[in-house]
């Protein structure tokens, strides 16, 4: 049974190895000139104190790529769910050598059993080189990169052990599917969209949960400040990005400017902004203190301003020292859900007239 299921699935998995072979080549011909770039702009900048300007610069040259690469790794449990999942049934159906497969010695239980044992590891290997070789190429990336943190919900979901259970998870629904459905199009069809559904779900309603999030203060600096302009009536927009002070690779679940009696209200500025009352014909904020744009000095002191007058930003996070422990847990519940879709495949086998 064991060999029967290798030749049926040598073909795709020949394919599949090539593939990620080819990706790992790529990738290894960049990443020293990667590695080497960062270490040598990072010790330069540390001399400079310039290291924010420089990160920036940085993630800019290879945003794309990153994007292309963390793609990858997204996509891969997808695609081994709807190529290898969704058909391993639903095949034998369509084509009735069911009907010569089932009636050996072999039990059909047997038969799915074997399959999902082989394809499910040969899933489970594939999402983890493909979540391997994403982490491995991006680590200098991953300490640089602004708007995509690594424990933000598209950059988490593409490192680490995740898409191991990513990917079991993807070809167990897949199967489960196409039992259920029995025609091989529309099971692919549905398996994409049920596992794109988990896969949003996950970091909307889950994730966030699986550790309290810590809350924290903030005074306002150009560490979490995107935008500083003049507002109306003789005060300022002060715009919070998000961003953590002194871990940029931090979840950001979500981010407020609070004055000393509270939360600011505003009805004009963009998400995450406020309207503080600094004075802006005189003083740090001034007209004859640019606040936006160079110099920068004038922005530091108008936010020195605003801090002295008691804002700060209020943020509620998941650190990026969690990163492993959440990796953990949320593994877990795939391994959990996995495990459950083939004992209902099993039990569907056995129970059901095909």
């Amino acid at each position: 049974m064991i060999w029967l299921a290798w030749r049926q699935f040598r073909a795709a998995a020949l394919m599949t190895a090539a593939a990620l072979g080819v990706l790992a080549a790529f990738l290894a011909a960049g990443r020293t000139s990667l590695l080497d770039q960062y270490e040598r702009g990072l010790a330069l900048c540390e001399q400079g104190g310039t290291c924010e300007h420089f990160l920036d610069r940085f993630f800019d040259d290879y945003q794309t790529p990153f994007v292309g690469v963390t793609a990858v790794a997204l996509a891969l449990p997808a695609l081994v769910g709807i190529f290898w999942g969704a058909p391993l049934v639903t095949r034998e159906l369509e084509a009735g050598t069911h009907l010569l497969v089932w009636s050996q010695s072999i039990t059909r239980t047997r038969w799915l059993a074997v399959k999902l044992a082989l394809v499910g590891a040969a899933a489970a290997v594939t999402g983890g080189l493909g979540g391997l070789l994403a982490s491995w190429w991006a680590t200098a990336l991953d300490r640089a990169a602004v708007g995509f943190p690594l424990m933000g919900p598209l950059v988490f979901a593409g490192r680490g052990i995740a898409p191991i259970g990513y990917a079991a998870f993807a070809f167990a629904l897949g199967v489960t599917v196409g039992l259920l459905v029995r025609r091989p199009l529309p099971a692919m069809a549905v398996t994409l969209v049920l596992f794109t559904a988990v896969q949003i779900g996950m970091p909307l309603l889950v994730r966030p949960h699986l550790l309290a999030p810590v809350h924290g203060t903030f005074p306002l600096s150009p560490a979490n400040v995107d935008q500083l302009m003049r507002g109306p009536d003789g005060a300022v927009v002060v715009v919070a990005d998000g961003r953590v002070p002194g871990d940029p690779g931090a979840w950001t679940l979500s981010s407020r400017i609070v004055g000393p009696s509270g939360f600011v209200s505003v009805a004009e500025p963009p998400p995450g902004g406020a309207v503080i009352p600094v004075a802006t014909d005189s003083g740090p904020c001034s007209p004859r203190t640019p606040v936006e744009g160079p110099p920068e000095q004038g922005r530091d002191l108008c936010l020195d301003e605003a801090n002295r007058l008691g804002y700060r930003q209020d943020v509620t996070y998941q650190p990026s020292s969690r990163f492993w422990a959440l990796q953990w847990y949320e593994s877990g519940i795939y391994a959990a859900l996995t495990l459950g879709l083939m004992g209902l495949c099993l039990w569907l086998v056995r129970r059901r007239q095909f």
